[in-house]
């Protein structure tokens, strides 16, 4: 997610008020995918949006071709289905295709893996043991610059990302070297490469090297790296623009305002907040496109795809263990291996990613926030859809 991994909250206070959660009651699923008729994967969808999800819509592509269908409404109050090839906010899901534009750079000899990032970026004045890995991998130890969070519930503030706060500073301009310079204000987390932790200025950061060692926009270059040779039409990195490109589900945010609980429609909110860390807007065909396409070697060398995939022994999560900008989940020997993924959510969306390594089997979704949804509810609905995807179980 946008904000932190920790735990099981995938979609932080997504709710919406009781009243427009009984508008979710049986709405069915609607299906788009030539004629397949896989009512396990429906339930699975349908459980979502059970769970308190407004809508979800899933896109699977395995042996038996290609699969579509959603759930649940598009807007509240009306009944509408969320479109299967609408847009939506990524969230951390981003940070997997800004490591691969780093990655295509290391591949190119502008940067080792093991090099210090300081000396391309002097003005900050970064540890000059912090390295291009220790970005991607969350070791860098760099105060994350939307708050730390430690176990034993101790919370170091950073910008607003979520209650009032955040509803009245949404269209809020950031600029990423501001959210750099506002992690270096504060004490690193750990010396770097001594532990791990999940870092969204990591990613800040790394967007600034892109720059840095290319001479162009981190949007230019992703544009001109991955989307176009994909030709990824519908995904983006949007900067500061806080609109939505048609068509697209509504994402609702619930936050206390005065003791009142209140939801709002936050489809339109200006992401650079999170800047290159969370920011990208996408659909679940050119997810499912690009996914597939980095696992099976056409954007990255064998030798960096390895790279990517070697795990940190303090990452493991609900989504795996953590490697160079994607995470890693063994689902074990009866149910195919390996998934390897990155997941994210942006206040008020949710975005879910996962590949088997060769990139045969893929399966990419998007949520949109209504009911409130209980700590328990979405990993007992993730572990289930996995297990229909890539284990044939329901």
């Amino acid at each position: 997610m946008s904000t932190s991994l920790r735990g099981t909250k995938f979609i932080r206070r997504a709710g919406v008020t009781a009243v427009a959660a009984t508008l979710l009651a049986g709405v069915t699923v609607s299906t788009a995918s030539a004629g397949q008729d896989r009512p396990e994967l429906r339930q699975a969808v349908q459980e979502f949006v059970d769970n308190g999800f407004a809508g979800m819509q899933l896109r699977v592509r395995d042996q038996r071709g290609e699969w579509t269908g959603s759930a649940g409404v598009r807007e509240l109050g009306g009944t509408a289905k969320p479109p299967t090839d609408g847009h939506f906010r990524v969230g951390s899901t981003s940070k997997n295709f800004t490591a691969t534009l780093v990655l295509q750079l290391v591949a190119e000899g502008r940067v080792g893996l093991d090099t210090p990032v300081a000396g391309f970026l002097p003005r900050f004045g970064f540890d000059r043991r912090i390295t291009a890995r220790m970005l991607l991998q969350h070791t860098s130890g760099l105060f994350n610059h939307t708050g730390e969070y430690f176990p034993d519930g101790t919370v170091v503030p950073g910008i607003p990302w979520m209650g009032q706060e955040w509803v009245d500073r949404r269209f809020h301009t950031y600029q990423p070297e501001e959210l750099v310079r506002l992690s270096l204000s504060k004490p690193p987390r750990f010396e770097p490469g001594a532990s791990w932790s999940y870092s969204n200025t990591n990613y800040v950061v790394l967007r600034l090297l892109v720059e840095a060692l290319t001479g162009r926009s981190f949007a230019d270059e992703l544009d001109r790296r991955i989307l176009r040779p994909l030709k990824l039409r519908d995904t983006l990195s949007p900067g500061a623009w806080s609109g939505m490109p048609k068509p697209y589900a509504h994402a609702y945010y619930t936050y206390d305002d005065a003791g009142q609980q209140k939801t709002l429609d936050v489809t339109h909110q200006n992401p650079s907040w999170i800047s290159s860390a969370g920011d990208m807007i996408s659909t679940t065909k050119d997810l499912q496109t690009y996914f597939a396409a980095l696992q099976n070697g056409k954007l990255l060398p064998a030798w960096l795809l390895t790279e990517m995939r070697k795990t940190h022994p303090q990452s493991e999560s609900l989504f795996g263990f953590y490697g160079l900008g994607q995470f890693s989940k063994d689902l074990g020997p009866d149910c195919g291996g390996i998934v390897l993924s990155h997941n994210g959510s942006n206040n008020g969306y949710g975005a879910l990613m996962y590949s088997t390594p060769d990139g045969r089997k893929t399966m990419t979704a998007s949520v949109t926030s209504g009911a409130t949804v209980s700590d328990a509810a979405f990993p007992a609905a993730l572990d289930k859809l996995l297990k229909t995807v890539f284990c044939g179980k329901n």
